[in-house]
């Protein structure tokens, strides 16, 4: 007996309705996640009666138990996506993790039930964002996914901004319940959206007319080596071609994870130091600016907060529009405009003095600038990424099976970029401590101009001087 036709087939497969339901996931992991962390040293004093001496101590290993298990659980949720039939499953079962985490938080009295609720999160926020970006691209196609990417970017950043001053100021004003309760309301909606999806894939099953299939087609078309026709001459394309082909006799591990066999890629491994990088800036600026600011300007956690503003709306209005640059012109030109404009902007974070008004403004100013340099390098490394992967897919259709090895590249990416917000806060407040917040961002600058000289070379393929004849 044939399936009936799903009620609201047309909508719930709708490009707008998936990329906002990824949207909300990747917005909920991000919003959950900052949302507990201001309450974090008053569940271990309150619940688990810990010694103040040891509170920082368990709050760091909350925090890390996450970026572990994110990390480690990363690639595995990228290879179990590529092999099931349907990615809304595994996404669906990212947010019963989530669900079943954000209770224990809730009730937990124990150090091990905390501990296991952190793990919990952490797994989910792999899948999430392993699944979701496999979904993404599924849906809008490469030659959309910057635009979709910086969208989407810009639009979690809110969460990410919001997360911890709002935690902060519902457990003044209503304790735990007003905490945990803002939790799972967004974890319903969420729930509802993911339960609601239907794949494009399998909304085709029904040969319904979808208008945005068109939209994906175009952005197929218009997908290139980096958006430089000069780039492309035929010769040195087909030469480029064959360098994709995987050779006979590939080991049986390579064969079970046939993604393992495209890190060798020069480009491919750029396009993942671009993504550990931006984490990285990421990590420094959500770990210095609360402190920086409480030195400077004598702000509480509120205010610190608070500061963010400046940092984040530059990314939330220029994303996508920084975004659809990618997807036109390639990733090349925003990885070393975005990472070498980065370079100046940090070395200027020194000029921040202890004051009044007008040094508050000059330091929010500086935040700005380094904000539209985020919103620069938001997509750059998946959109490179993604084509150099589809590029293996299509001369090797066989060898990465019949979804390709998308989920498992996302799951690598997630994996190095959790790796960036684990260690960048490690690294930038150690540098700090030791060399102070104006020396402490040189640093960082250096290491996005070292970016950008190599996004120069391998990013988008090699430039033409580089190129032997």
């Amino acid at each position: 007996m044939a399936k009936s036709k799903p009620i609201g087939l047309a909508w719930r497969s709708s490009t707008l309705f998936i990329v906002s339901t990824v949207g909300i996931g990747l917005y909920t992991d991000l919003f959950l996640y900052g949302l507990v962390v201001p309450v974090l040293p008053f569940i271990l004093r309150d619940r688990v009666s810990l010694p103040e001496n040891q509170i920082q101590s368990y709050v760091s290993a909350l925090l890390a138990a996450y970026a572990g298990a994110s990390v480690l659980f990363s690639p595995p949720a990228g290879v179990i996506a590529d092999r099931v039939p349907t990615r809304q499953a595994p996404f669906l079962i990212g947010l019963v993790a989530l669900l079943a985490a954000t209770l224990m938080l809730f009730l937990g009295q124990s150090i091990a039930v905390l501990i296991l609720a952190r793990v919990l999160q952490g797994v989910s926020g792999a899948v999430v964002w392993t699944i979701g970006l496999a979904l993404l691209l599924d849906t809008v196609g490469p030659g959309n996914l910057g635009k979709t990417i910086g969208s989407i970017f810009g639009f979690i950043s809110i969460g990410e901004l919001a997360a911890p001053v709002l935690g902060g100021v519902l457990y003044r004003k209503a304790g735990y319940p007003g905490v945990f309760g803002i939790g799972f309301a967004i974890l319903a909606i969420d729930f509802i959206m993911r339960l609601l999806l239907i794949e494009k894939k399998t909304a085709a099953q029904w040969n319904e007319k979808d208008t945005d299939n068109s939209d994906r087609q175009d952005g197929e078309a218009a997908t290139g080596e980096d958006g430089d026709v000069d780039e492309q001459e035929p010769l040195l394309r087909k030469k480029e071609e064959d360098s994709y082909k995987v050779p006979e006799g590939q080991s049986r591990v390579v064969r079970s994870y046939p993604i393992l066999y495209t890190l060798k890629d020069p480009r491919l491994l750029t396009a993942l130091l671009l993504a550990f990088n931006q984490a990285t800036l990421l990590a420094t600026f959500d770990a210095t600016i609360p402190t920086e600011a409480e030195q400077l300007f004598g702000f509480d956690s509120l205010k610190s907060g608070l500061l963010f503003i400046a940092l984040v709306l530059p990314y939330l209005l220029l994303g996508p529009i920084a975004g659809w640059l990618v997807d036109k012109y390639g990733p090349k030109p925003a990885a070393v405009l975005g990472f070498g404009y980065l370079v100046p902007v940090l070395i200027l974070l020194r000029l921040a003095q202890p004051g009044g008004t007008s040094e508050i403004v000059i330091y929010c100013a500086l935040l700005s600038l380094c904000g539209l340099g985020l919103a620069i390098i938001g997509s750059p490394s998946i959109v490179e990424a993604s084509y150099v992967v589809s590029q293996y897919d299509k001369a090797n259709p066989k060898f990465f099976g019949e979804q390709g090895p998308y989920a498992q590249l996302y799951g690598i990416n997630s994996m190095v970029f959790s790796f960036g917000l684990t260690i960048g806060p490690l690294i930038s407040g150690g540098l700090k401590d030791r060399i102070g917040y104006g020396n402490m961002n040189a640093v960082v600058a250096m290491l996005c101009l070292i970016t950008a000289i190599l996004s120069v070379v391998f990013v988008g393929g090699k430039p033409k001087f580089l190129r032997k004849r």
